[in-house]
């Protein structure tokens, strides 16, 4: 089963948390990550996220990786949305179990950072201007 998706659909944090459930974990830590109102002092009306899907999969799908050999954990999920989104849906959602809170808590920030850092997901934000704009990192050529 894929740890890691990229999806179109509202993120349900219930039954990804379930798949993390094991005997030997006894810890959990999640992040999720909410479109907000407002970025570098301008008001923020939703969000458009675009993604290479086949290379953001496999590159996460490392990533989550890369965190069961770093980390002492038992297990992780990533999900991330592409598409059209408005104040307050959900983004992103990381979930790790470990067996003590360290290891999941370190493991979470960990994934959400490099994921951000590695995937290839581009946001562009909505301003109630009108104007809108892509962040980090630029869309590549071909992306829009």
């Amino acid at each position: 089963m894929s740890r890691f998706a990229i999806t179109d659909q509202q993120i349900e944090p219930a039954p990804l948390r379930a798949q993390l459930l094991d005997a030997r974990a006894g810890a959990f830590a999640s992040f999720e990550g909410w479109v907000r109102d407002h970025n570098d002092g301008q008001p923020v009306s939703g969000l458009h996220y675009q993604s290479y899907v086949e290379l953001a999969t496999t590159e996460g799908e490392k990533i989550l990786d890369e965190a069961l050999a770093k980390f002492d954990i038992v297990d992780a999920r990533c999900v991330h949305r592409v598409g059209e989104l408005a104040i307050g849906e959900m983004a992103v959602w990381v979930g790790v179990s470990a067996g003590h809170r360290e290891g999941a808590f370190a493991a979470c920030r960990w994934i959400i950072d490099e994921t951000k850092a590695r995937v290839p997901i581009w946001k562009q934000e909505r301003y109630t201007s009108g104007v809108d704009a892509w962040l980090h990192p630029a869309v590549p050529d071909g992306a829009a």
